[in-house]
C-alpha cells in the first residue's frame, strides 16, 4: 500500500486563477492556506476596507481645489447643499441632491435672461480624495474640447449627482455635467464619475443622464474620459437629449 502524504496547512497553494489577475483589481486568485484564505490576504482586505471607510469620511480641500481651478478662467460658485455634515449627508441623500438658501441667493445677482451653455458642477460625493486628485487633470483635457461652449464651474459641498439639476437650472444652462466621486469598493477607493443631464431641472431621475465611470488613472485615464465626455456632450447638443435615449456608439462610429 502507497503511503498517505501530510497534510501541510502551513503552505500558500497558488490559486489556478492567478494568470487572470493580471486583467483586473477584483479580489481573484487569492490563494489559500488550509482551508483559509493566507493571511497577507486577510490583511490587506482589512487595509482596503479602512481606506474604503476613510475615503467616505474625507474631506474636500476646497481652497486648493478653487485655485487650480482658476486658471480655466471661469465664473466658478462656492456652493454647499442643504446637508450640513458629512453624518447627515450620508443618512440624508436627499438633502444631498439640493441647494442651500444660502448657495441659492449666490445666483440672484445673474440676470434671468442669461445663460450658459453647460454648467460644470465639481461634487465631492462618497470620495472626495477622488475629485481632488482627477477633477483638474481631467479638465485640462476636456476644456479645449469645448471651448466653443459659455461655460461655467460650480464646486459643492455634500452634493450628490442630482444637485447638478438644481445648478444648472439656476444658470439656466442647457446642460449641466457634474464630476463627482463614487462610492469606495474594496479595489477602487479613488474613482470619479462624470454625469451629464440635457436641459436639467429639479425633479429630473436617473434615466435623464449619462454616466463615464471609473474615472482614474487606474481605470478610465483621463484623456479618454475626456474624449468620450466630449463625444457624447456634442451627441446631445445636435440631437438635443440625454439619458436612456442617447447611446454611447462611438467605439461603434470609430470603425465605421
Amino acid at each position: 500500500m502507497s503511503k498517505l502524504k501530510p497534510i501541510q496547512n502551513n503552505v500558500v497553494q497558488n490559486d489556478p486563477w492567478q494568470a487572470l489577475k493580471k486583467f483586473t483589481a477584483a479580489r481573484i486568485a487569492l490563494g489559500r492556506t488550509g482551508a483559509a484564505i493566507p493571511l497577507k490576504e486577510t490583511l490587506q482586505l482589512m487595509q482596503d476596507h479602512a481606506n474604503a471607510r476613510d475615503a467616505v469620511y474625507t474631506s474636500l480641500d476646497i481652497i486648493k481645489l478653487v485655485q487650480q481651478l482658476e486658471s480655466f478662467k471661469l465664473p466658478i460658485f462656492h456652493l454647499q447643499s442643504k446637508a450640513i455634515n458629512r453624518q447627515q449627508y450620508l443618512q440624508r441623500p436627499d438633502l444631498g441632491r439640493q441647494l442651500s438658501e444660502t448657495s441659492k441667493k449666490q445666483f440672484a445677482a445673474i440676470e434671468s435672461n442669461a445663460a450658459c451653455d453647460i454648467a460644470i458642477v465639481i461634487a465631492d460625493g462618497l470620495s472626495a480624495t477622488s475629485v481632488q486628485n482627477h477633477t483638474v487633470p481631467v479638465l485640462q483635457q476636456l476644456m479645449p474640447l469645448l471651448k466653443k461652449y459659455n461655460l461655467m464651474l460650480s464646486v459643492v459641498e455634500q452634493g450628490r449627482v442630482a444637485i447638478a439639476d438644481e445648478v444648472g437650472a439656476m444658470l439656466n444652462a442647457k446642460l449641466s455635467l457634474v464630476l463627482i466621486g463614487e462610492r469606495p469598493g474594496l479595489s477602487a477607493q479613488d474613482s470619479m464619475s462624470a454625469y451629464f443631464t440635457w436641459h436639467p431641472k429639479p425633479g429630473l431621475t436617473d434615466e435623464s443622464r449619462n454616466c463615464i465611470s471609473n474615472i482614474r488613472p487606474q481605470g478610465l485615464g483621463y484623456k479618454d474620459a475626456a474624449d468620450k465626455i466630449n463625444y457624447l456632450i456634442q451627441q446631445a447638443f445636435h440631437l438635443n437629449l440625454s439619458g436612456v435615449l442617447l447611446k454611447d456608439d462611438c467605439n461603434l462610429r470609430a470603425h465605421l
